[in-house]
């Protein structure tokens, strides 16, 4: 287990849903680099794609020709989350890997028993051996979505600072209270990551100021800067902090993990 100054470990690992059915607000981006940023404090975590496009798979150097199982098996052939998952070239991170059959997913479960829980089930037989579960979410609030929101207890929110960031929350906040009240009553909005962040905008400072008015404490103090080097590390299959480790997106991944884990190890 990683070392974490004594601190008393958990029995289960804190569960994070990144969720928002907006796409391009930095979903996978957030799962990718705030599961390194823990996983290089000493965390053991576990990043599972739930997206069919995969991106958290691929964006951490996993190729999908190279497994056998992935979330796809799990949900649908009742397989162990234990039998998918890959290590990746980073200590204390690893992944349940996303395939395209995933896609399909979604029309599936429509007629499977318990769909709403089935990712529920597979992750609390291996809960305990991690200290962070990290959920990427597809750009949706289909039953992929709700099978996650079912599973966790904090949603991670990110929102893009540009325009219509709000966009589209509201339906977000509501479909949480229907999970809240038929699956999942401990369920809550944990954080809120503003992300694409540009200094040198007005639009920027006032979306960012609009989205502490709406939620107050929920926001994360790190904030997320627009940066070229985020954009590229994926295609490299590096997550930021390995990829440029000094650059202001490593530093703003650095932060946030610390205050999503309550302070530096």
């Amino acid at each position: 287990m990683p070392n974490l100054n004594n601190k008393q470990q958990p029995s289960t690992a804190r569960i994070l849903a990144i969720a928002n059915q907006k796409g391009g607000v930095g979903k996978t981006t957030t799962a990718i680099n705030l599961g390194a940023s823990l996983a290089e404090i000493g965390f053991r975590v576990l990043i599972i794609d739930l997206d069919p496009q995969g991106n958290a798979t691929t964006g951490l150097g996993i190729d999908p020709k190279s497994f056998d199982m992935s979330t796809y098996d799990v949900l649908m052939h009742d397989v162990n989350m234990e039998d998918c998952i890959e290590p990746t070239s980073l200590k204390n991170l690893f992944l349940a890997p996303s395939s395209i059959d995933l896609a399909g997913a979604e029309i599936e479960l429509v007629s499977a028993f318990s769909r709403e829980l089935k990712l529920k089930k597979s992750i609390a037989l291996i809960e305990d051996d991690y200290d962070f579960i990290i959920i990427d979410c597809p750009p949706s609030l289909g039953l992929l979505t709700v099978n996650a929101l079912a599973a966790t207890k904090e949603i991670v929110v990110p929102i893009q600072c540009e325009y219509y960031a709000l966009e589209g929350l509201g339906q977000l906040l509501r479909n949480v209270e229907l999970v809240k009240t038929s699956l999942n009553p401990d369920l809550r909005i944990g954080f809120i990551v503003l992300t694409m962040y540009d200094g040198r905008t007005k639009l920027s400072d006032e979306v960012a100021r609009e989205v502490k008015q709406h939620f107050d404490s929920l926001v994360c103090k790190s904030i997320i800067p627009r940066s070229v080097r985020l954009s590229e590390a994926p295609s490299f299959g590096k997550p930021i902090t390995v990829f440029d480790p000094s650059s202001r997106g490593s530093i703003a991944y650095r932060q946030l993990a610390k205050e999503v884990s309550g302070g530096s190890s």
